[in-house]
C-alpha cells in the first residue's frame, strides 16, 4: 500500500477501536516548545514532579524514543461520564478516575492497535505511549490537528471538549500529514477566573505547584495549611477548570464499560469517606488510579477538606 493507504488503514483502525479522532505528525523536534517547557521548568512550576525534569531532550523529540521514527500517530480516547458523580458526592473525585485505571484500558487498545499495523502493513517498528514515558502529549496532539492548546493548558476539540485521554503511536513509518487546527478559545477567560488556587497565572500557562490536582495526588508530603479551604472539595484531582469551558458542554458519555465506577461510589458521604477503610478502599478501587495515592494519601486529602 502507499502512503496514503496506510494514513487511511490506520485512521479506520483507530475508529474501530472505539478512539474519537487520530491525527498523524512529522516526528521531529519539537522546536517551538523547547523554550516553553525550559522556561515553565524555570519557574518552578512543576513542583516536587521532578520526573517532569529528566529527560529533556527525549520529550521534545521522538526520534530519541523510537530509531528511525518517522510519524507520530496521536489518538483521542473519551472518559466522560454518564453521570457526574460530584453533583450529589459532597467530596469529590476527577472524572477521569471514576473507573479503571486509564493507562491498562487505553495500553490494552495501543497493543491491539500496533498488532494490526504490524499485520495488515507489515514489519513496522514502533512504541506505543499513553502518559507513561517522557512524550510532549498535547503538542503532539495539537500539531496533528485533534485540537487546540487551552488557556487551561489541556488540549481542546471543538466537537468534544476536553474530557479525554491523549495516546500515541510512534513508528517508523511514512504517513500523510494532519495540520493543527486554530485556537478558539477567542476572549474567553472562564478557567482562569474560576481556579481556586491561581494555577493559571497567564493565558496558556499552568504553575502545576499550585494546582489542586498536584496537592491531592502528586504532593506525598502535607499539603501547606495555607492552602486550606481553597480546594472546593476535590479530593483526587480535579475538573473545575474543565467544567467552566464552554467548549466541554459538547462532551459525550463515553462507550467504554470500563470506565464505569464501582456502583457503591455513587453513594459515598462525607462520613463514609472520613471514616474509610483498606477494605472498602480496595473494593471502590480496585483497578482505578485513585489507587496512585495509596489510602494514606486519600485519608490526608479527606481530612485535610473535611476535617
Amino acid at each position: 500500500m502507499n502512503t496514503s493507504e496506510n494514513t487511511q488503514l490506520i485512521k479506520s483502525i483507530a475508529t474501530e477501536l472505539g478512539f474519537s479522532f487520530c491525527g498523524v505528525s512529522k516526528a521531529e523536534f519539537l522546536e517551538e516548545e523547547a523554550p516553553r517547557l525550559e522556561q515553565w521548568l524555570k519557574r518552578g512550576y512543576a513542583g516536587k514532579m521532578n520526573y517532569l525534569e529528566r529527560n529533556f531532550d527525549q520529550r521534545l523529540d521522538p526520534r530519541l524514543l523510537v530509531s528511525d521514527a518517522k510519524s507520530v500517530i496521536s489518538l483521542v480516547y473519551n472518559y466522560y461520564p454518564k453521570k457526574d458523580l460530584t453533583e450529589k458526592s459532597n467530596l469529590k473525585i476527577a472524572k477521569y478516575a471514576y473507573g479503571e485505571d486509564y493507562h491498562f484500558v487505553v495500553k490494552d487498545k495501543l497493543k491491539i492497535f500496533m498488532e494490526r499495523i504490524q499485520k495488515e502493513i507489515g514489519e513496522v517498528n514502533g512504541r506505543a505511549f499513553v502518559d507513561s514515558a517522557p512524550v510532549h502529549e498535547r503538542a503532539w496532539a495539537a500539531k496533528s490537528g485533534l485540537g487546540w492548546v487551552g488557556k487551561n493548558s489541556l488540549l481542546l476539540n471543538r466537537g468534544l471538549g476536553s474530557f479525554f485521554f491523549l495516546a500515541e503511536l510512534i513508528v517508523d513509518l511514512d504517513l500523510d500529514y494532519d495540520g493543527p487546527v486554530k485556537d478558539y478559545c477567542g476572549t474567553c477567560t472562564a478557567c482562569m477566573d474560576a481556579c481556586p488556587t491561581d494555577a493559571i497565572p497567564q493565558p496558556y500557562v499552568v504553575d502545576g505547584s499550585k494546582c489542586i490536582s498536584y496537592f491531592t495526588i502528586e504532593l506525598k508530603e502535607e499539603i501547606p495549611v495555607e492552602k486550606k479551604g481553597q480546594f472546593e472539595n476535590w479530593i483526587f484531582g480535579c475538573d473545575i477548570c474543565q467544567d467552566v469551558c464552554p467548549w466541554n458542554r459538547f462532551s459525550q458519555p463515553n462507550k467504554e464499560s470500563r470506565f464505569e465506577p464501582h456502583s457503591d461510589l455513587e453513594k459515598m458521604k462525607r462520613d463514609d469517606w472520613q471514616e474509610i477503610t483498606e477494605e472498602v478502599f480496595q473494593k471502590l478501587f480496585k483497578k482505578s488510579a485513585v489507587k496512585r495515592t495509596k489510602l494514606s494519601g486519600l485519608r490526608r486529602n479527606v481530612s485535610f477538606i473535611a476535617g
